[in-house]
């Protein structure tokens, strides 16, 4: 073909519409082409319109007169430059050594004291006499089959004795109830939410470049309200209730978690129902060893009439529990992003959990105002009384257990169960209300209780208030006794007339529960004068027995009465 004009022209054109789309390899081939159909002088024309080198244009004819094969990439297998693991022989097995020790534990191993990013890697090496950058290195560990993990909570504690069996134990019974029309729920407490405008982890559609404010420092003060949500998930019909505490997740709080669960929801959805069976972790409230719980239950039999069998998951395995997966983890999900401002936006939320289906997941919440103190000590009457309330399986029955209801006369006959505490006996409230001890007479100090009321109300909502809400959940019994018994243990120990030991033995309580309400209404006897909070008396050594006690009573009876005749 003869190159004119024309031709050189006709190829300007074409190159300049076609050469920017192709790659290296797909130009030197198509410059080629046109070079080859040019014949003699093709070559060093085409080279000057498309302004590459003649041995471009000659390697790409020696390609096509070989029958060059689409390869599926610009350069063949090998070229261009090599890698950094082929340009220095010995950087994949310093970065082997840094990222496995040959010795576990090896106090010389720098990843003792760096962190395995790639920055810090890329550096290692580098002091090594291996300079390669970050990318490389994450190029060579994806190579060897590494990717960057977190940790994973996989491994299981300490395996209790008849774990599996356990699990299979409580399958069977909770496929059995339901097919007999009969109710189970698995419950558990969730996480504590304090209230207020606190950062909350998570995400939620927001107009672009407004999100939802909060405060760069999240400090949680004692006085700040805390909401503990108590869950009970309904296996049957996939429906959930929380009762969301304001005081502390005592077993008492758990008790009546499922008792208005019981009166709004149960009773409803399983009218003919004579048994419930309740599935829970082996800790906390619902301790499988706390018999606070099991005298809570106790006193729901009698009033529901349901005869409530437990079933514990062992220790250690609380995530098995299905109020965590099935409930929990729905909760977790619609709280995500948004500060909880108040308890009504905590129930509203809660309330609107869903899941997808039109079928599924329901909940409702209630606010439980009640305040649940600690500190609560069993006698041993009330022990035993427990215990026999409680009929233990054959297997493992510590774990597993079933309360029935006592018949009304039974009820009547023995009384319902009192979870505010141990009953005090008159005669005992007489004993240590005697003058000797208290310093006034029994009408001064009925006059002192009088004068002292107001008061104490006043201090007993600021102790709420300062404590209630407190997360350690240091108070050990506020509230248990009754404010006749705690200004008369404030004053008998402001006056060491009687040891707190002995005191609790009289009272039938614990000499901590008794410290503690000395401690705190001890602030009321300062509204009374100075002349009832004396430092101790000279008596050095008060009476430490009940004889001796009776003997010191007995004696300044006895000289008042020789003074009067």
């Amino acid at each position: 073909m003869a190159i004119t004009d024309e031709v050189l022209v006709m190829l300007d054109v074409k190159f300049a519409a076609v050469l920017p789309h192709l790659d290296e390899r797909q130009r030197r081939l198509y410059l080629a082409s046109e070079a080859e159909a040019l014949g003699h002088g093709g070559t060093g024309a085409v080279a000057r319109l498309a302004e590459v080198s003649e041995s471009t244009i000659a390697r790409g004819r020696e390609e096509l007169a070989g029958g060059a094969k689409a390869l599926g990439r610009v350069r063949r297998p090998g070229g261009g430059r090599k890698s950094a693991a082929e340009r220095d022989p010995g950087l994949v097995a310093a970065l082997e050594l840094l990222i496995e020790p040959r010795v576990v534990g090896d106090p010389v191993s720098p990843l003792r004291w760096t962190t395995a990013s790639l920055r810090d890697l890329s550096r290692e090496l580098g002091d090594a006499g291996h300079p390669v950058s970050a990318p490389v290195v994450g190029g060579l560990l994806r190579a060897r089959g590494f990717s960057l993990q977190g940790m994973a909570k996989t491994r299981a504690g300490s395996q209790v004795p008849d774990r599996d069996a356990q699990f299979r134990h409580i399958n069977t019974a909770a496929e059995r109830f339901p097919e007999e029309g009969l109710p189970v729920v698995s419950v558990d407490a969730k996480q504590k939410e304090p209230i207020g405008d606190f950062a909350r982890p998570g995400r939620t559609y927001r107009p672009k470049g407004e999100p939802i404010s909060a405060p760069d420092h999240d400090f949680i003060r004692p006085d700040t309200p805390l909401a503990i949500p108590y869950g009970i998930y309904d296996l049957g019909r996939d429906s959930g209730w929380v009762n969301v505490g304001t005081d502390r997740n005592t077993a008492a709080f758990a008790v009546e978690s499922l008792r208005r669960w019981w009166k709004a929801q149960g009773r409803r959805d399983y009218p003919a129902a004579d048994r419930l069976l309740v599935t829970a972790d082996s800790g906390g409230a619902n301790s499988a060893d706390s018999r606070l719980f099991k005298m809570g239950l106790a006193g729901l039999a009698d009033e529901s009439g349901l005869a409530i069998t437990v079933m514990h998951f062992p220790p250690g395995t609380s995530k098995w529990n299905k109020v965590e997966h099935r409930l929990f983890s729905r909760i977790t999900h619609s709280l995500r992003g948004q500060p909880l401002t108040s308890y009504e936006v905590l129930l509203e939320t809660i309330s609107a959990t869903r899941t997808r289906t039109s079928a599924g997941l329901t909940v409702t919440a209630a606010l439980d105002e009640n305040a649940y103190p600690t500190g609560r000590v069993l006698s041993r009457a009330e022990r035993k009384s427990v215990d026999r309330r409680v009929r233990r399986d054959d297997f493992h029955g510590e774990w597993n257990y079933t309360i029935a209801p006592r018949a009304p006369d039974q009820i009547l006959s023995e009384g319902p169960y009192d979870e505010s505490g141990p009953p005090i006996p008159a005669e005992a409230t007489f004993l240590l209300a005697h003058p000797v001890l208290t310093g006034l007479t029994r009408e001064e100090f009925d006059e002192l209780l009088l004068r002292l009321e107001p008061c104490r109300q006043v201090l007993a909502e600021a102790q709420r208030q300062r404590e209630g809400r407190d997360r350690r959940g240091r108070n050990p019994g506020f509230g248990i006794l009754d404010h006749l018994h705690r200004i008369l243990v404030a004053l008998l120990r402001s006056r060491n007339t009687v040891t707190l030991t002995l005191m609790g033995k009289i009272l039938g309580y614990d000499r901590n529960t008794l410290s503690y309400h000395a401690k705190t209404s001890r602030p009321l006897l300062a509204f009374a004068g100075n002349d009832l909070t004396p430092t101790l008396t000279s008596r050095t050594h008060p009476p430490r027995t009940l004889e001796a006690l009776k003997h010191v009573i007995e004696h300044h009876d006895n000289n008042i009465n020789s003074g009067s005749s």
